[in-house]
């Protein structure tokens, strides 16, 4: 529900509170703050807009500092009253679900909470803002994440209910065939055995996400090329991958197998959605300041694995990781739950976008490794299209 403040503006005594620097905030580290910035002197002007400020309200430091945040955040009265009962108060004060206009000719739906700094008797009015759209995508995330660790309780459950009667069940099968003297008969104990052997290959596919990942040094690219070549001996003819892969990405700590089993479930899908006759990109960049598995990263490896097919209906948009669902008919509805499970369990996450003539999933995995090494080593070089 959102929350609206009504504030009545007083008069600041602009002698007590001198402005706020700039300098003294980019000192205190909030040039390196993910969160967007903006800090409000005494006067109600913009002292301090950090980096990723810039970004979401499309505007520059250099041509707003000193600017009146009226200015700044036309049509945005909200924000004034927030600042003056901030100021007033002493207190921090979070505004839900407010539509902010900018100067640089944007408008986004945010949060803002204001707080109070002071840094050497310099006080000012310290404005984060959270985009309700990123909100939304980390309480989903939540959600999925603790709806994943239920699937996969039950499904180890149930897995390991059904194994135990099935050796049974396909031994009893065996002593009957010998004991059977019409070969007519020998039919229907192989069709129980191989019924039988085909649950058991089931349970066994089902069990085998729960493998901890042996974690190694891996070169992503590899892994995709692997992939790649899998699914080009599967279809031959008729179907395009085309690569477009910053080569410049360091080594993933990763389980080779698990993330070749999950990237192949993933581009499998998509070939099966195109049956074959289409165009899959596989594409690989540096993701920055990004939330995963309840951290936050600083960079991170994005893989895009996007197809021109007839897109994923929306009914069953919701479903497609859910265990042993299928929009196909004789699927078994396991391969992006397995996909799920494998990244996950590297602490990654992975989401899918799709409407008619493009699906596009996405999968996000730490580098971890120290942020520092890692982005010494990341350049800007690139792979094109092949």
């Amino acid at each position: 529900m959102a929350v609206t403040l009504t504030m009545t503006k007083r008069t600041q005594e602009k002698a007590r509170v001198p402005a706020f620097s700039g300098m003294t905030l980019a000192a205190l580290g909030l040039d390196a703050l993910s969160t967007p910035v903006v800090t409000i002197n005494a006067d109600h002007d913009v002292a301090y807009v950090n980096p990723a400020a810039e970004s979401l309200f499309k505007i520059s430091h250099r041509h707003v500092l000193g600017l009146p945040m009226a200015e700044v955040f036309p049509d945005t009265d909200a924000l004034n009253d927030l600042v003056s009962q901030t100021r007033a108060s002493t207190a921090s004060f979070t505004l839900h679900d407010v539509v902010v206009h900018s100067i640089g000719q944007v408008r986004v739906e945010v949060s803002c909470t204001a707080s109070l700094i002071d840094s050497g008797g310099v006080l000012g009015v310290v404005l984060e803002f959270v985009e309700l759209h990123q909100q939304l995508r980390m309480a989903r995330d939540e959600r999925v994440l603790d709806q994943t660790e239920a699937n996969r309780a039950l499904l180890r459950n149930l897995a390991h209910e059904i194994k135990n009667p099935l050796g049974g069940l396909r031994g009893a099968a065996q002593l009957l065939e010998r004991e059977l003297d019409r070969a007519d008969l020998h039919e229907y104990t192989q069709v129980i055995m191989k019924e039988a052997d085909r649950l058991q290959a089931l349970m066994d596919r089902l069990l085998a996400p729960n493998r901890r990942p042996k974690l190694a040094p891996l070169n992503v690219h590899e892994a995709l090329e692997r992939v790649r070549s899998l699914l080009v001996a599967e279809y031959p003819d008729g179907l395009r991958i085309r690569r477009d892969y910053d080569v410049s990405l360091p080594p993933v700590v990763a389980d080779q197998e698990q993330i070749i089993q999950a990237v192949l479930n993933i581009v499998r899908n998509a070939a099966q959605a195109l049956q074959g006759k289409g165009e899959i990109v596989i594409r690989t960049r540096v993701a920055r300041q990004v939330t995963m598995a309840r951290r936050l990263h600083r960079i991170a490896l994005l893989l895009e694995i996007t197809d021109n097919g007839p897109g994923i209906p929306e009914d069953i948009g919701e479903k497609i990781f859910q265990p042993l669902f299928s929009g196909r008919e004789n699927g078994t509805g396991l391969g992006l739950t397995i996909a799920q499970n494998y990244i996950q369990q590297h602490q990654g996450v992975i989401d899918v976008e799709s409407e008619p003539g493009r699906t596009c999933f996405t999968v996000l995995l730490p580098f971890q490794q120290s942020d520092t090494a890692t982005e010494a080593v990341i350049g800007g070089a690139r792979l094109g299209p092949g």
